[in-house]
């Protein structure tokens, strides 16, 4: 009887210590993180991307329903250099798109630090080929005194530019003595959110138009018939149909096989240890989450963090004071001046111009910025600087740890996929000017 006893009471501990065992076993650094942001959000769900062809999970504007058909007629139309009609010299006739400035192969920015759209040449690999026309003078460009920024994801935000000066309802509601008659501020008037007012106000602002001839004479009527079949005639053809289409595209443009959103969806493989690590930085000790969240990594608010306006090389404007102040220049508040809206961290590698004056070359740079929390722009008084902008305390590990999650488990290697194979008029993009034809190799 005792040498049962024994054996029994033998057999519970030894199982008892393997239960032990397997309750108190290491968690991997996945395991954290999903912890981590299950606790944070409630589920992994909260930041992941629906596919760009699930229409119904994307976010839309109530007056502009996202369908397949609007999205095929804006990717063409967003790429479509034979909008190009309102130029202020006649060889750029047909020659840029809103696509000059917002390349796929550039992560939907600009190859450049200030992007070019007419009076622009060439275009090199990425878009970093493009330079000034000489012919051109700097007034005869089309510039803005700002980096552009990039369409990617654009889905998650409500108002659009760096000082988030279109949008007609929700973060600009209050806003009205700002929409000055006349100018493209007034296009929020049309009570759209910032994707479909920016799109509709940027065909004026940057000389794009549709032309009857342009329409009639390609696929064009039947894209639009089938976009807006509900919609008379005598107004489907227009401009503000044209950019509630590029709007309806440029919301489906996201960046869902990044590697990051596929360990969102399940691929525990997907990202590295060096940039789960990062991303439990981003979302803990560094508190990047606090102004760049949801799936979009973007934010409705507005920082002032030091950085640097436009300046320097490939320059072509001196840069307006009402710029300068961002959100201030719009909102015309002294509380807003110096505040920048916060802008998607997806595919920031493809370019070497970051920050809202393209005064950083790469990301790291960014992050040690933010790290050390000492203003790069001297004019501006800290005491408008954002409470955010605090040094982070990282170590030259974690600063490489974040630097590689931002840039590579936030980098969907094909964006491409949202570019259109030709166009309807058969014209070369995203740019055709003469050298940028022969950089691509095209016509």
């Amino acid at each position: 009887m005792r040498r049962v006893t024994i054996l029994f009471l033998s057999t519970i501990f030894i199982w008892s210590c393997a239960n032990d065992d397997y309750q108190y076993q290491d968690l991997t650094e996945s395991d954290l993180l999903e912890s981590e942001l299950i606790a944070l959000y409630g589920s992994l769900n909260a930041l992941s991307f629906p596919e760009a062809s699930d229409y119904q999970s994307i976010p839309a504007d109530v007056k502009n329903i996202i369908t397949p058909e609007k999205i095929e007629l804006g990717k063409f139309l967003f790429h479509e250099t034979g909008l190009a009609k309102n130029p202020k010299k006649e060889e750029g006739l047909n020659t840029y798109s809103c696509a000059s400035c917002h390349q796929a192969k550039a992560g939907f920015q600009s190859g450049i630090k200030q992007g070019i759209g007419e009076g622009g040449s060439g275009f090199g690999l990425f878009g970093e080929g493009r330079t000034k026309n000489s012919s051109y003078t700097n007034l005869e460009l089309d510039i803005q005194p700002i980096r552009s920024p990039s369409i990617l994801n654009v889905a998650y935000q409500d108002v659009m530019l760096w000082n988030g000066q279109f949008g007609g309802v929700k973060t600009n509601e209050g806003t009205q003595e700002a929409w000055t008659s006349g100018t493209p501020k007034a296009t929020n008037e049309l009570g759209f959110e910032g994707v479909e007012t920016q799109a509709i106000a940027g065909l004026g602002v940057h000389r794009l138009t549709c032309t009857p001839e342009m329409i009639q004479a390609s696929a064009y009527k039947a894209l639009f018939d089938a976009a807006f079949p509900e919609i008379p005639q005598s107004e489907r053809y227009t401009d503000k149909y044209a950019g509630l289409a590029i709007a309806a595209y440029e919301r489906s443009v996201l960046a869902n096989e990044a590697p990051f959103q596929l360990w969102l969806n399940g691929n525990k493989n997907a990202l590295e240890t060096t940039e789960i690590k990062g991303a439990r930085l981003f979302y803990g000790k560094a508190n990047c989450y606090a102004c760049h969240s949801g799936p979009g990594m973007n934010d409705m608010s507005f920082h002032a963090l030091g950085m640097n306006d436009l300046e320097g090389e490939a320059v072509f404007m001196e840069v307006d004071e009402a710029t300068k102040r961002g959100r201030g220049g719009f909102t015309n508040r002294p509380e807003d001046d110096y505040k920048f809206k916060v802008p998607t961290l997806y595919n920031l590698k493809d370019v070497h111009f970051l920050g809202h004056g393209g005064s950083f070359t790469n990301v790291k740079e960014v992050v040690e910025y933010k790290n050390k929390a000492e203003i790069e722009n001297k004019t501006i008084n800290r005491n408008n600087l954002s409470p955010l902008f605090v040094p982070l305390d990282l170590t030259v590990e974690e600063v490489n740890q974040l630097t590689s999650f931002i840039e590579n488990g936030l980098y969907d290697p094909n964006l491409q996929r949202y570019e259109p194979e030709a166009l309807p008029t058969g014209n070369c993009f995203p740019d055709a000017d003469v050298q940028a034809k022969n950089d691509m190799n095209c016509g």
